[in-house]
């Protein structure tokens, strides 16, 4: 019987948060994560900042996409800013998943300190 190393459990916890910050779709682990208020001091860390962007992410579409909708004149700067907004989402997930993978830190300035208030 093979046993595990130190290194594959690390690897596992790597796989498992960067499924996390797959955009939109690992908001859902990252939640049940966060509910079930299991896994390291990372892995919640991680599970924050992912639901913190993924909420301000939402809140920010819907605003732009309501006003883009009530300001006919504004409509299609506002499309432009929505659709660079989602852009900025999904390149900061991609960003967070690189840095994961070497090993560094995935705090981002001002969301990591907002994050720290989620419970």
């Amino acid at each position: 019987m093979k046993r595990a190393s130190p290194a594959s459990g690390e690897t596992l916890e790597r796989l498992k948060l960067t499924i996390y910050l797959v955009p939109i779709f690992g908001l859902l682990p990252a939640a049940y994560s966060l509910w079930q208020k299991q896994g390291s001091r990372q892995e919640l860390a991680v599970s924050r900042l992912v639901v913190t962007l993924a909420l301000t992410w939402v809140v920010t579409y819907g605003l732009l996409s309501a006003g883009s909708h009530l300001a006919p004149g504004l409509s299609l700067r506002l499309l432009i800013t929505n659709t660079l907004v989602t852009t900025g989402y999904t390149l900061t997930n991609l960003v967070l998943m690189v840095r994961l993978l070497q090993g560094k830190s995935v705090n981002l300035p001002g969301f990591s300190r907002l994050s720290k208030r989620l419970p």
